[in-house]
C-alpha cells in the first residue's frame, strides 16, 4: 500500500474501514458547494463510493485518492490524490479537507506531496477542474504553479476553470 509522508501529514491509500470518515467528507458543506453532491449518505453508500472510486483506481491506474491524515495524531482531516475523469484529457490533482481543518496549509501541503508522486509515475503534466466562485482553491493550485487554461462546461449546466501543471 502506498504512503506520502510530509513534515505533518500522512497520505495512504483508503480502505472501506475510512467510509465513517468519507461520508462526513462528502457531506461537508465545503464539498458540497464546491465540489458536488455524490449522493452518498449511508455508510453502505460510503463503502461503495470507496470501492468503485479510489480503491478501483489504486487496482487500475496505480494511484487514486489518498486518505489525508494528521502525523501526530492518525486523524483522518481530508483526501487528495490522482484522478482519471472521463471528461478531462489528462489526469486531475483533487483535494477536498473536512472544514475544520482548513486554514492551516494541509491542503497545500498534500498537494505537493502528491505532486512529488505524480513526477515519480513520469507523469508530464496534471490538470485541475475549480468553480471560478471558489478563490481559496484557485489561489491554492496557482500557489503551486498551475495555470488557467479554460472555462468549459461540467455536469448538468455547469461551468469550471480547466487548469493544468508541466512537471
Amino acid at each position: 500500500m502506498l504512503t506520502l509522508e510530509t513534515e505533518r501529514l500522512v497520505l495512504r491509500e483508503m480502505t472501506v474501514k475510512d467510509a465513517p470518515f468519507m461520508l462526513t467528507l462528502l457531506n461537508s458543506q465545503g464539498f458540497l458547494d464546491n465540489i458536488g453532491d455524490r449522493g452518498v449518505r449511508t455508510l453502505a453508500q460510503a463503502e461503495n463510493h470507496l470501492i468503485e472510486g479510489p480503491i478501483n483506481s489504486y487496482q487500475e491506474h496505480g494511484y487514486g485518492m489518498y486518505c489525508i491524515e494528521l502525523r501526530q495524531s492518525g486523524e483522518p482531516v481530508g483526501v487528495a490524490g490522482l484522478v482519471n475523469r472521463e471528461q478531462l484529457h489528462g489526469i486531475d490533482l483533487g483535494y477536498a479537507l473536512l472544514p475544520e481543518f482548513l486554514g492551516k496549509g494541509y491542503a497545500v501541503e498534500a498537494s505537493r506531496a502528491v505532486l512529488a508522486h505524480a513526477k515519480a509515475l513520469r507523469l508530464s503534466s496534471l490538470l485541475a477542474i475549480v468553480k471560478e466562485r471558489n478563490g481559496p482553491s484557485r489561489a491554492l493550485l496557482e500557489k503551486l504553479g498551475f495555470q488557467c487554461q479554460e472555462l468549459i462546461a461540467w455536469g448538468e449546466g455547469d461551468e469550471v476553470l480547466l487548469y493544468k501543471i508541466t512537471l
